[in-house]
């Protein structure tokens, strides 16, 4: 059985006469027999207690997530920028540092760069490309984790895993990837040395555009103790009556310490109902994932004609800078997302993207239906002209999302707004 077949299976195996799919539990509260048996809960919240912490519908999903990716536990949350906050507030505090791709998703380097900031946490950017003993040069003492996007988005370059989990492990620190673009469908970013994996939910694993969400998946691989960088993993938590999350829970150690202390303190966990409609797109990901690589070379190779674009980005094309790495660590497939360059500059991406019929102009990616967006002008408006650069995103640049509708059409609508420049 392949590997995604046996994780859809994961996290909720119906018995005789209990339902088919996976029951929603809405309900925030659970009743138990004693006071003794909940006050132990307060010490230790091992079991359903309360759907700030866990709840029967999202556990089911967070075990079929932490499958398809080959880790130990998952935890779900809110939303994917929830998810990238609470990867880092588990290994960083105030004092500390971590390593950043530049590359990444707008509202996550806006996270790093001022939120964190203000936390006392510092985001150390660097040139994904850079020889790893440039990057290396980048590390000071307090440095806890190192970050980046399997594809980044929008520009759409491919995140070297095995080169920065040496980076990282070299200097004993956890390795985060973003793996929202692959999925673990088209890239397992574990198998390559990632340590921690993330997801906005609400892109492709869901599919349809109905639900926010996020996860983080724990590999359990890496060592918090060997690492000696990591006292509230290796000593006692005060916050939860000593407990030490290496000798109590093992493997488990970081996902555990997340929802233990984080989960708790910020409570940003979703509802059943959310966890029941992402659980429904992760059923039909692995035909889905193929689909969308396969329209959106169709798309690429022709864009690639045309005269009013001076630049395709996916990773797919022979042509692409990138398109190495993507042989390496996305042999089936490169998503359905893709950045082209409108020659004319902002005004005329605009133009086009207004001219569309079929394709969506949206804050949104990764979906069933084609979409379009202006990063520059939308979701990267808050970073400067230097930081766009440093993204890779220049003024004309539109992030196009080809969804599953018939190829020939997204082509023509396309076409024809590309004719109205």
């Amino acid at each position: 059985m392949k590997i995604e077949t046996q994780a859809l299976h994961a996290g909720y195996t119906p018995k005789n006469g209990e339902p088919r799919v996976v029951p929603i539990v809405q309900s925030t509260t659970y009743t138990f027999d004693s006071t003794a048996h909940i006050a132990a809960l307060f010490d230790m919240p091992m079991e359903y207690m309360y759907s700030r912490f866990a709840n029967p519908t999202c556990d089911a999903v967070e075990k079929k997530i932490a499958a398809l990716e080959g880790g130990v536990g998952a935890m779900l949350t809110s939303s994917g920028q929830a998810a990238s906050l609470l990867s880092i507030l588990n290994l960083c505090s105030a004092g500390d540092s971590f390593i950043a791709a530049t590359t990444i998703y707008g509202g996550t380097v806006n996270l790093f760069s001022v939120t964190l900031k203000k936390l006392g946490i510092e985001c150390i950017w660097v040139d994904a490309s850079a020889p790893a003993e440039e990057i290396e040069k980048q590390f000071k003492p307090n440095t806890k984790a190192v970050f980046g996007e399997t594809l980044a988005n929008p520009a759409l370059t491919v995140f070297d895993i095995e080169k920065f989990a040496g980076i990282a492990h070299r200097n004993g620190v956890p390795l985060i990837v973003d793996n929202t673009f692959a999925t673990p469908i088209l890239c397992r970013p574990i198998e390559w040395g990632a340590d921690v994996v993330i997801h906005s939910t609400t892109k492709y694993m869901d599919g349809h555009a109905v639900q926010g969400g996020g996860v983080i998946v724990d590999s359990g691989r890496f060592d918090w103790a060997a690492s000696g960088k990591f006292p509230d993993f290796t000593e006692p938590d005060e916050s939860y009556h000593g407990v030490v999350y290496t000798r109590e829970f093992g493997e488990m150690a970081y996902i555990i310490k997340a929802r233990m202390q984080l989960m708790r303190d910020f409570g940003c966990y979703p509802a059943a109902h959310s966890a029941f409609l992402l659980n429904l797109g992760l059923e039909t990901l692995p035909v889905r994932m193929p689909q969308y690589c396969k329209n959106a070379e169709a798309v690429a190779r022709h864009l690639l004609g045309s005269d009013k674009i001076d630049r395709v980005v996916y990773p797919a094309l022979e042509e692409d800078p990138c398109h190495s790495l993507a042989q390496k660590y996305l042999p089936l497939g490169c998503s359905g997302v893709m950045s082209i360059n409108i020659s004319a500059g902002r005004e005329a991406a605009m133009k086009f993207m207004d001219s569309l019929a079929l394709a969506s102009n949206e804050v949104h990616v990764a979906d069933i239906r084609t979409c379009v967006l202006h990063p520059a002008s939308e979701t990267h408006r808050q970073l400067t002209d230097e930081q766009l650069a440093a993204a890779g995103i220049e003024p004309g640049l539109v992030r196009l999302s080809v969804g599953l509708e018939n190829t020939e059409d997204i082509i023509a609508d396309l076409d024809q707004a590309l004719a109205k420049l």
